[in-house]
């Protein structure tokens, strides 16, 4: 959806829920709390330098998400939730006060490090909702299901819902009950997490005493391949969801054309539309391609592409 000048965009930002997704996204499920991450202070006093460096390859560019919301209308609205005592957290307050984004200190209320911020980022939207009735936006940065209710009702207020989450972090649901979803790592200038942990498994080094495996125990660089669920996960994720998306545009081919009964084809963006609204996690460069029409035509057998004209025109093959 091209931006509006006249839009005016909300953005909110579950920052625990993104850090810690993004950092489990690149070195494996879970790996936030084995590696103690959020156990760092301000200065990330006390970090060894396997735990800086991994830091430092799970950064997330804060400053993507806002471009991403930029692109929708003018942000008039742009708050982050977290525990800014947490080191890690801390270290991104220059880079958020940079784009006069609002940080909103959250303290664990759990012996379990649970602050709370979905329901009070909840409370925060809909009081804003009520308070500016000028937003036509509202980009939800987070991947929790609890916030479902919060999608569904800011579309019955009438606005524009946009998600924004980390893969494997982010509740399908959630995607759904938003107009618009995007994936953090098809954003523009993001290095996709699977280049992020094949790199990172190509720095292992074996030792030498360990360059002839015995059979009980493997090399070092395949324990931590298969330990960080990184590009294989990915890899194997991007499979199985290739018959999804297949699914995903007959649907639509076959809704548009119920709609224009008396035309053999049917407009590219007006499929892509139905098929963004069908499912609005669907997102073409998150699959390795670099416009809509790629798409279309890596579905050959089931979807013809007339690009004869400016105007790009589908059909079905078969009817």
């Amino acid at each position: 959806m091209a931006g509006n000048p006249e839009n005016r965009v909300a953005v909110y930002i579950d920052f625990d829920n993104i850090v810690i997704s993004r950092y489990d996204q690149v070195h494996g499920r879970g790996a936030w709390r084995k590696d103690n991450v959020y156990r760092l202070g301000p200065g990330l006093t006390g970090a060894s330098e396997e735990q800086l460096a991994k830091i430092r390859a799970a950064t997330v560019d804060i400053s993507a998400i806002l471009d991403y919301a930029t692109s929708f209308g003018d942000v008039v609205v742009s708050r982050a939730y977290a525990d800014w005592s947490v080191g890690v957290n801390a270290s991104y307050q220059g880079q958020l006060m940079e784009r006069a984004v609002d940080l909103t200190q959250l303290f664990p209320a759990t012996a379990q490090m649970k602050n709370g911020a979905d329901i009070r980022l909840a409370v925060d939207v809909i009081e804003d909702l009520f308070r500016l009735p000028d937003i036509t936006h509202v980009v939800i940065a987070a991947g929790d299901s609890d916030y479902i209710p919060l999608a569904q009702r800011a579309k019955r207020l009438g606005r524009y819902v946009v998600g924004v989450g980390v893969a494997g972090g982010t509740s399908k649901s959630l995607a759904a009950a938003c107009n618009e979803f995007a994936d953090y790592d098809s954003m523009p200038g993001i290095r996709p997490a699977k280049h992020i942990a094949a790199e990172l498994d190509d720095a292992v080094e074996v030792p030498a005493a360990t360059e002839t495996p015995t059979k009980d125990a493997p090399k070092k660089s395949t324990a931590r391949r298969a330990s960080s669920g990184g590009s294989a996960a990915s890899a194997s994720v991007s499979s199985a969801s290739q018959k999804t998306w297949t699914k995903l545009l007959m649907r639509a081919l076959q809704q548009a054309h119920e709609r224009e009964v008396d035309s053999e084809w049917v407009h590219a963006s007006e499929v892509k539309n139905l098929m963004v609204r069908l499912d609005p996690s669907f997102n073409e460069k998150a699959l390795g391609f670099g416009s809509f029409s790629e798409f279309v035509k890596s579905r050959n057998s089931i979807a013809a592409l007339d690009e004869s004209t400016q105007t790009r025109l589908i059909r079905l093959r078969q009817r």
